[in-house]
């Protein structure tokens, strides 16, 4: 066949390259020659495979925990890390949403991380996306209902239906909730080795802290959804400072209510009335049940409390054993917000047990602190409310010695206090009207 072709070719005068170099010239000339262009082919393509390969090969190497630890900004996330229980999966499980075109997209974006690392990265580092259910949904099922120890039931699935993303009570899972404590910043960097990581970190801070639960019921009951809001699932960030809305102040020593000691503390926010929902198990006008034993097996309130003059005698039951009251009564149960901390002091001091002394000056000294104390001693008691009755008669019955006095500075203080300092949950103070009579007596 080749030959016939050959030939045909001779026959209508077309002569092959072969036997004209004359003509092979003018091909190779005007760049028609084969092989030329079978290795431009070659090369470009060896090269697209060498650029892929690159670019898998740096996706994979910068998807790794050890890539992450690399950068000494990260140094707190990297041992909080290696020192969880997810320590045997890599961080873009769980910080970037299954599927490839993710993965590119995050690999994009994250070349602002890269510029930050060279010219400065915020101190602290926090965390600006959530970790999406779709992540933890990869190897954790729905229909948990039962947490490990047993103790609480969590209808997981009735929690994920409503729209409410896991991180919102698991955000300390992996890292301990470092950001929010503050104890992320460049002058901790040092501190964050494996030995110390015991140190710092903790179930308290790894597990879902009660206040959020709280915090998120009481929304729910004021027909809130607090998740819909992606700040509420992330520590505050202070790089993103709004502006804050210039508001004439009021100096409060000058007005009439505080130039007669009467003028009462403000107390916090969206806490004391959830709080008392609890306490008192109160069913009207509520969604969710605020009370313990509806996600708690095990706990259950005290047998004194359902004593009939609980309110008049709990002073009582303090001032023998404040502790127990703040097994369950301490801010940090109640509060969602974590306070900040100091890593210097958590390496340096050993927990201990904290004793109370066993007298009222020391009861009315926490009370005055203690956020679940102030929900009613910010307030004055129902006798106390006819103030011309109980002015000119009935406190003088009631603090008459040493001893009833003290009941009166769990709220009042018996110098001025300094409006900006007080701790006393009222500014009406003793020496208003008696000038000095009781020196030495305080709370």
């Amino acid at each position: 066949m080749a030959f016939w072709k050959k030939k045909q070719d001779i026959d209508q005068g077309q002569v092959s390259d072969v036997d004209n170099p004359e003509s092979a010239g003018r091909d190779v000339r005007k760049g028609k020659n084969p092989m030329k262009r079978w290795r431009l082919l070659v090369v470009a393509l060896t090269t697209f495979i060498a650029m892929l390969g690159f670019t898998y090969g740096a996706i994979s190497y910068t998807s790794t925990p050890s890539f992450c630890s690399t950068c000494h900004e990260m140094a707190p996330e990297h041992v909080t890390y290696q020192a969880s229980a997810h320590n045997q999966i890599k961080c873009t499980q769980c910080h970037i949403k299954p599927g490839a075109k993710n993965l590119v997209i995050h690999k994009v974006e994250s070349l602002k991380e890269v510029y930050y690392h060279v010219v400065g990265a915020p101190d602290p580092i926090v965390p600006t996306v959530a970790v999406s259910n779709e992540n933890c949904e990869q190897c954790h099922s729905r229909n948990r209902l039962i947490t490990a120890n047993g103790d609480l039931k969590v209808n997981h699935k009735g929690h994920i239906k409503e729209g409410i993303p896991c991180i919102t009570c698991h955000r300390g899972v992996v890292h301990a909730k470092v950001a929010e404590r503050g104890i992320n910043d460049s002058s901790t960097y040092a501190a964050w080795t494996k030995d110390n990581a015991k140190k710092l970190m903790g179930e308290k801070y790894e597990n879902p802290n009660m206040g959020t639960c709280i915090d998120c019921h009481e929304q729910v009951n004021q027909g809130k959804k607090p998740w819909k809001d992606k700040d509420y699932l992330l520590p505050k960030n202070n790089h993103e400072k709004k502006p804050v809305e210039n508001k004439d102040s009021v100096d409060l020593q000058e007005t009439p209510e505080a130039q007669a000691g009467i003028l009462e503390r403000e107390l916090p926010d969206n806490k004391q009335k959830t709080i008392l929902q609890a306490v008192s198990q109160q069913k009207t006008d509520v969604k969710l049940s605020m009370q313990c034993f509806t996600c708690h097996q095990s706990i259950k309130t005290p047998k004194n409390h359902d004593v009939n003059t609980w309110i008049e005698r709990h002073g009582e039951f303090a001032v023998k054993d404040l502790g127990t009251c703040f097994n369950c009564h301490k801010d940090s149960l109640w509060i969602k917000d974590l306070e900040k901390q100091d890593v210097r002091k958590l390496l340096t001091d050993t927990e201990k047990k904290v004793t109370y002394k066993q007298d009222l000056l020391t009861v009315s000294k926490e009370s005055r602190s203690n956020y679940f104390c102030s929900i009613c001693h910010a307030h004055s008691p129902a006798n106390h409310k006819e103030r011309y009755t109980w002015l000119t008669d009935r406190h003088r019955l009631n603090s008459a010695t040493s001893e009833q006095r003290k009941k009166c500075f769990v709220c009042h203080d018996n110098g001025k206090p300094d409006v900006k300092t007080r701790t006393a949950p009222s500014d009406v103070y003793c020496d208003f009207c008696h000038n000095g009579e009781f020196k030495g007596e305080h709370a």
